[in-house]
């Protein structure tokens, strides 16, 4: 059986939807799987094991110049790659128009979220086949379930697999093991004080742990390079999605904010604290088979001796 998975953005939610894939490969030995997702996060999917090909579009690109000869170009070819084979089901695990309309430029039967489920209902008429998925669930939990209903295999009760084989592209402060600070954010809603930052980075400096804080625009440079001047601390150059999934996967413990990295610190089974500055972590909390926290809330910004505790409850499980 060949299936297509249109999980686009964003790194979150893609990471959210890799245990389904391991699902769907434990119980239909055989199957082939594709993925199509935005080109900035196609590292993810192509280090799951059980992802034989992975079709890149660049949809955030391509629309702020739909007529321009290079956008129209790279569409062709990407239609083409998407009706290069025939699919017996094609699984739109985003849920919206426009993911919706991204399955059907592929080859087969689509199927998604009810209408009562579903993120934007209309997108659900796209579908020749649908489940209901109750919208109180984790959003691991909920790509679980759809995949199972959709491909008519028992749920399995055993813990998320997310998968994900790290590659040998890891960057490394050096020999001695290093914690990873992620203090960098999408929006300033999410952001978290820089002296707290630099409160917790001294902690983990004083275990003798070499400190790593990831940026990655040059305004978060600045950040990451004021929180490591003040612990000694170093940072990284510009890393790749691929490079910095390595990264992650070789720290001892990782601190971030609510973003992409976290979740996927976290899916590589490292030990991780997140930091929720605007956000409920209740349906998107962080998850991973290592001893993880989620912290904070909407209006609900965790204070410095909350993550603190956090922090040493976690060094405290971690091996001598």
């Amino acid at each position: 059986m060949r299936v297509l998975i249109v999980k686009t953005s964003s790194m979150g939610d893609v990471v959210h939807a890799l245990p389904a894939i391991s699902d769907m490969a434990e119980a239909m030995p055989g199957i082939e799987i594709d993925w199509l997702v935005e080109r900035g996060f196609a590292a993810m999917p192509e280090q799951h094991h059980a992802v034989r090909r992975v079709i890149a579009l660049q949809w955030r690109k391509w629309r702020r110049n739909l007529r321009a000869p290079e956008t129209r170009e790279a569409l062709k070819a990407w239609r083409a790659e998407m009706r290069r084979d025939p699919y017996d089901l094609i699984i739109d695990m985003q849920g919206l128009l426009k993911s919706a309309a991204f399955a059907c430029m592929a080859r087969g039967p689509r199927a998604g979220y009810d209408w009562h489920s579903i993120r934007e209902p209309l997108a659900s008429l796209f579908y020749s086949r649908r489940a209901h998925v109750s919208r109180d669930l984790h959003a691991v939990d909920r790509c679980r379930q759809l995949a199972s209903k959709l491909l008519g295999y028992p749920l399995p009760n055993t813990p998320p697999d997310f998968g994900l084989r790290a590659s040998s592209q890891a960057w490394t402060p050096g020999t001695q093991p290093f914690a990873t600070l992620i203090p960098c954010a999408s929006r300033p809603e999410k952001l978290w004080p820089q002296s707290s930052w630099t409160a917790l980075g001294q902690a983990l400096r004083q275990r003798g742990w070499q400190v790593a804080v990831m940026w990655g625009s040059p305004e978060e440079h600045k950040l990451a390079q004021g929180i490591a001047q003040a612990i000694d601390g170093v940072v990284p150059p510009f890393l790749s999605v691929a490079q910095a999934a390595d990264t992650l996967a070789q720290s001892q413990v990782v601190i971030g904010l609510d973003t992409g990295m976290s979740h996927l610190a976290a899916a590589h089974g490292r030990p991780t604290i997140g930091i929720y500055c605007d956000h409920e972590p209740g349906l998107a909390g962080l998850m991973g088979s290592g001893p993880v926290a989620s912290l904070g809330g909407k209006g609900q910004i965790p204070s410095l001796p909350d993550v603190q505790h956090a922090l040493r409850h976690l060094l405290d499980h971690l091996p001598a």
